[in-house]
């Protein structure tokens, strides 16, 4: 069974990731709005997968025999937004999301929580490949800079993103 402490804090843990999820829908809306299908479907792609996210650490809730509780969530802040400023706050929001995890394992580990731990273990590996994802992105537009045959190149990239199946 979960302690109070930690059934609340997996609860606001499935707010960040809606809030994750709600972050790349407008992302991609931003990015089709600019004119980039490829770097719309990334982001479409990346919302699907932090509803995913948000369903495991739901269903991980229930699980345990525990409540969910579900929090509302705010309106993602993007306007004016060029591809590289969606990506750097992309990778600023999944190193929010890394600091989340890495406070759920402390928490889980100062409560002996030895379920919940390893339970969160596959999420620390993925926030790591969130990070690498994003700052590659990042890498490549800083390299091509204002070259619309570079950034045209990236986009074709990124449409080819396609859902991975949950594990």
């Amino acid at each position: 069974m979960l302690s109070d402490t930690m059934q609340q804090a997996l609860n606001q843990q499935i707010n960040e990731e809606f809030c994750s999820a709600f972050i790349y829908l407008g992302m991609s809306a931003e990015a089709d709005r600019i004119g980039l299908p490829g770097f719309s479907n990334w982001f479409k792609m990346q919302y699907q997968e932090e509803l995913g996210h948000a369903e495991r650490f739901f269903n991980y809730i229930l699980e345990r025999n525990g409540s969910v509780d579900l929090l509302p969530i705010g309106k993602p802040e993007l306007t004016e937004e060029t591809p590289l400023s969606l990506f750097e706050k992309s990778l600023k929001h999944e190193r929010h999301i890394t600091v989340c995890v890495s406070r759920l394992k402390d928490l889980a580990r100062g409560e002996s929580d030895h379920a919940t731990d390893v339970f969160l273990e596959w999420f620390v590996r993925e926030q790591v490949e969130e990070e690498s994802n994003a700052q590659n992105v990042i890498d490549q537009l800083r390299l091509v800079g204002d070259n619309a045959n570079g950034l045209f190149l990236i986009d074709r990239e990124l449409a080819t993103r396609t859902a991975t199946p949950a594990e």
